[in-house]
């Protein structure tokens, strides 16, 4: 399929999120030959800036986390840059931007809203009012879509005003890694693991984001939104949906997201009385991370004295349906840990009779390791038998390495999904229902959590998160990955 002419427009263009995570991915794009000739990135921002200035803030701030970036390269990418000056308060900049697109007439229209969600809808309004919600533009959401159902609904019924649903990109960034492309391939595309995806050889699942770093500059936003909404409410309900789904009839994007929502509403409500037995809430104190002190999220900058905000979320999930029942669904994120890693671990059941003598280890093990950063590969872990006399079993692995496997350029997952919206394709974002049952099925556990004087488990910043998390798993007699 080849790349139409586009023009996209980056709300927010001096925002972090631009500057660390989409202009990279559309650097890459560009260096790889995907990008029509003639497409636009129109930055903007609310400061008067020229675009040899904005072209100049890049160079500083851009370029140096790219060391794959030829001068002529970089030289052709700026040359598709072009900054506009558009505050969300003043009318006439939206007027000015929509001349600049609409003059040229390209084929699709992005708009990424890589802003606060306080001004989606002042922005949607705008872009509305003066032509730019015609069938040919697309607008990208980006998370966090409000804080709780009520005004996640409201944002989303306030866009719906001005866009089709067909219109509207609710990004995820997690579904744009291969690694969980592979996942939907290893499952749909092979007689192998199919028949075994169920409760009967399925002893539990565990799904964890891990990060190092701690709230950083980031601390005003955080403390007033926590893990649970930041994380679970998103990523990682997303890829227990990936996991879980039944197969799809085909590839379309409705096809894959009606099975998505039928796991969404499968899961098992956490109602108040089974929070304390069911979730972990943590928040990291003073520590080690990478061989050097770092302060306790109460000591970061923007965060009140006496905050009780998550930092570190555990659940143990369950959906209610004929192939899952009975097994849990471990979900798993904090930041401030031992190393960052994201992963989905899948753990079979031992064999009914076992004839060998048997390692010593409470953990499966046979199990099946989809990692997704920070190097994306897929591991399956077996018995095997140990060389020499005796009649003794080993564990051993079998290794897809995607970077030495595929010697292949591979997208990252920003990448990926702004070539999808470019060229139309919905299937990896998520539909207004799915997030709205995500939020159905979080919030006890939020307003329980708000309603308690129980503070969150602290933990030290370099470690794997509270004492509970392990506890949570040692009652079913289960281990996290890394404890194995």
């Amino acid at each position: 399929m080849s790349m139409p002419d586009f023009d996209m427009v980056l709300f927010g263009g001096t925002g972090d999120l631009a500057r660390r995570k989409l202009l990279p991915a559309l650097f890459d794009a560009h260096c790889a030959g995907l990008l029509h000739p003639n497409a636009r990135i129109l930055a903007t921002g609310s400061h008067p800036l020229s675009t040899a200035d904005y072209a100049g803030s890049l160079e500083q701030s851009v370029r140096p986390g790219l060391e794959h970036a030829p001068p002529e390269a970089w030289a052709a990418f700026l040359a598709r840059i072009a900054y506009v000056q558009v505050d969300a308060r003043e009318p006439g900049h939206f007027d000015t931007l929509a001349r600049t697109v609409l003059q040229r007439a390209p084929e699709v229209v992005v708009c990424y809203l890589a802003t606060g969600p306080h001004i989606f809808v002042p922005i949607c309004e705008q872009l509305a009012r003066t032509g730019l919600n015609q069938r040919n533009v697309r607008i990208v959401l980006e998370k966090p879509l409000g804080h709780d159902l009520q005004s996640s609904d409201a944002i989303n019924s306030a866009v719906a005003q001005f866009f089709a649903e067909d219109q509207i990109y609710r990004i995820d960034h997690y579904l744009g890694k291969e690694s969980v492309q592979n996942l939907m391939a290893i499952r749909f595309g092979n007689a192998l693991f199919e028949p075994l995806w169920r409760r009967e050889w399925v002893q539990d699942v565990q799904i964890t984001i891990a990060e190092e770093l701690g709230v950083e500059t980031r601390g005003d936003f955080y403390d007033g939104t926590g893990a649970l909404r930041d994380m679970v409410q998103n990523h990682l309900l997303q890829l227990l949906c990936m996991v879980a789904m039944e197969p799809p009839t085909s590839l379309s994007e409705d096809s894959i997201r009606d099975e998505k929502i039928k796991i969404l509403k499968a899961l098992k409500p956490i109602l108040p009385q089974d929070v304390a037995e069911k979730t972990v809430r943590g928040q990291y104190r003073a520590g080690a991370a990478g061989g050097k002190p770092v302060p306790g999220y109460l000591e970061e900058k923007g965060i009140a004295a006496d905050s009780r905000t998550e930092t570190f979320v555990a659940i143990k999930a369950e959906i209610a349906n004929w192939r899952w029942a009975g097994v849990p669904f471990y979900l798993r994120t904090g930041k401030r840990m031992q190393s960052r890693v994201a992963e989905i671990v899948i753990h079979f059941r031992d064999v009914p009779h076992a004839i060998f003598p048997r390692p010593l280890t409470l953990s499966p093990q046979n199990r099946l390791v989809i990692r997704l950063q920070p190097e994306e590969s897929i591991r399956l872990y077996f018995l095997v038998k140990q060389p020499g006399d005796t009649v003794a079993l080993t564990p051993t692995s079998l290794d897809l390495d995607f970077a030495n496997s595929f010697k292949v350029r591979r997208a990252g997952a920003y990448e990926r999904l702004l070539l999808d919206v470019i060229r139309g394709r919905l299937g990896l974002f998520v539909r207004r229902d799915e997030q709205a049952q995500a939020w159905r099925w979080v919030e006890p556990i939020l307003d329980t959590w708000e309603e308690s004087t129980v503070p969150p488990k602290p933990y030290t910043a370099g470690t794997w998160g509270p004492a509970a998390s392990s506890a949570l798993m040692s009652r079913d007699g289960a281990l996290w990955h890394e404890e194995v």
